[in-house]
């Protein structure tokens, strides 16, 4: 089914904000047409092959890894293929971010070109992500207030790995060590973050073209995709416009994008993290 003008035209309610304020996260109407999807397929089997849009390099090249069932992941697809730039800067889901936020000004933080190889009924642990939380990865910026936006390409559901969400999970604050998306043993993970807290898993169902908007505090992980199909998605990780360079916490590779000597509270605000939203 094609995204309809008034999926396109969609407006943030009062009950939206409720329920990302309430559990840490969103899931929004289809935003991708049938076409769009497609070509967005199509761009996943380019960046995989080293097939690249234009004279740029992305942040780090593919290679294959050995293992078959191995998750595929690339960061900042927008430098290197036009389909994904249009998809991860898209106004539209800069505008959600913005009234989820109740911010005036919305940029890219970067990117990510998401695979998840089908497995079938193997028993394996390879397609896994950790539970996590975004923001865990990101402490090198000033504000904890962001979002993340994972695009299906597909119907996704648990069946082939969709991800699930820890309802509330936003409000704990930064759990120390929550960088693990690459942890692929869940039930270890859950046993280490549940700990003394209300862990309420819930899957994120989406139909191809919808998007789940969760706050870069939120615990989520994805388990196997037990189908015989890939699981592809393409992820924009969103900031408030003003955020800011917090220097001597953690290393990033976007810390980088800001120069050879990045200072505290140098704006991430160049060409690197361009604007999708401002009022």
């Amino acid at each position: 089914m094609m995204t309809s003008q008034a999926e396109r035209t969609y407006k943030i309610t009062a009950q939206d904000k409720d329920t990302f304020n309430r559990d840490g996260y969103w899931i929004s109407p289809k935003l991708l047409d049938d076409d769009q999807i497609e070509r967005l397929r199509l761009a996943h089997e380019r960046v995989w092959a080293g097939d690249y849009d234009g004279d740029g390099l992305p942040m780090n090249h593919y290679r294959a890894n050995s293992n078959p069932d191995s998750l595929r992941k690339l960061d900042n697809g927008w430098w290197i293929n036009d389909e994904i730039r249009k998809t991860v800067t898209d106004p539209l889901i800069g505008e959600f971010t913005a009234d989820l936020l109740e911010t005036d000004e919305i940029r890219l933080w970067h990117d990510q070109v998401i695979y998840k190889p089908g497995v079938g009924d193997k028993e394996t642990q390879s397609g896994n992500v950790g539970w996590h939380q975004d923001y865990g990865y990101w402490q090198c910026s000033n504000n904890p207030n962001m979002v993340t936006v994972w695009i299906a390409l597909q119907d996704t559901d648990l069946t082939n790995g969709g991800m699930m969400t820890i309802l509330g999970s936003h409000k704990w604050g930064l759990i120390p060590d929550s960088n693990t998306f690459f942890d692929p043993n869940m039930e270890e993970l859950r046993n280490k973050y549940a700990a003394g807290r209300e862990w309420v898993e819930e899957p994120c169902i989406l139909k191809a073209g919808q998007a789940s908007f969760h706050h870069a505090l939120t615990f989520h992980g994805s388990g196997a995709n037990k189908t015989n199909e890939p699981r592809m998605s393409v992820v924009a990780h969103l900031m408030p416009g003003g955020t800011s360079y917090r220097a001597g916490v953690q290393r990033h590779d976007n810390s980088r994008l800001l120069g050879p000597r990045p200072y505290h509270g140098q704006a991430f605000a160049n060409e690197y993290f361009p604007v999708l939203f401002k009022r």
